[in-house]
């Protein structure tokens, strides 16, 4: 028998991993699979150098959030609840009228920040998310280019 060669894994460091920019189309899509997609490469796990506690995921921009698509009776049945902050002040709206408002980004941000990790590495993560009602983004110095999802 021979000798092994010595092997180790080898671990991302903070800054050494480049983020891309890319962009995502929603229009059409299922919310779950697309937020499931987009948190998967939020978090960087499509990288041969995944590190669990490093970012070594992408900046995401998607637009037309307000086109994605719900299926069964989501539209009409499904919550989202928000609170003011005053006591008994707990506002509840339906997927319909939010993606309707003008807010209605807020349905696919909900969505992948719920598949993000809840710590400070999930807040970070977080914050490379980019969504916007409508095709327009004031991203393009950044150069992203089309990421297609299955």
């Amino acid at each position: 028998m021979g000798v092994q060669a010595h092997r180790a894994t080898k671990s991302a460091r903070p800054g050494e991993v480049e983020a891309h920019w890319y962009v995502v189309d929603a229009d059409g899509q299922v919310l779950g699979r697309l937020a499931s997609q987009i948190a998967h490469r939020l978090r960087g796990k499509h990288h041969p150098l995944f590190t669990p506690h490093v970012d070594t995921g992408d900046f995401i921009i998607v637009v037309n959030a307000e086109k994605v698509k719900l299926t069964g009776r989501k539209r009409e049945q499904k919550l989202y609840q928000r609170h003011t902050g005053y006591t008994g002040h707990l506002k509840s709206i339906t997927a319909a009228k939010l993606l309707a408002s003008a807010h209605g980004d807020r349905v696919v941000r909900q969505a992948v920040r719920g598949m993000l990790p809840k710590n400070s590495l999930g807040r970070k993560l977080y914050h490379k998310l980019k969504v916007y009602i409508g095709p327009n983004h004031p991203h393009a110095a950044q150069q992203p280019k089309e990421l297609e999802l299955a």
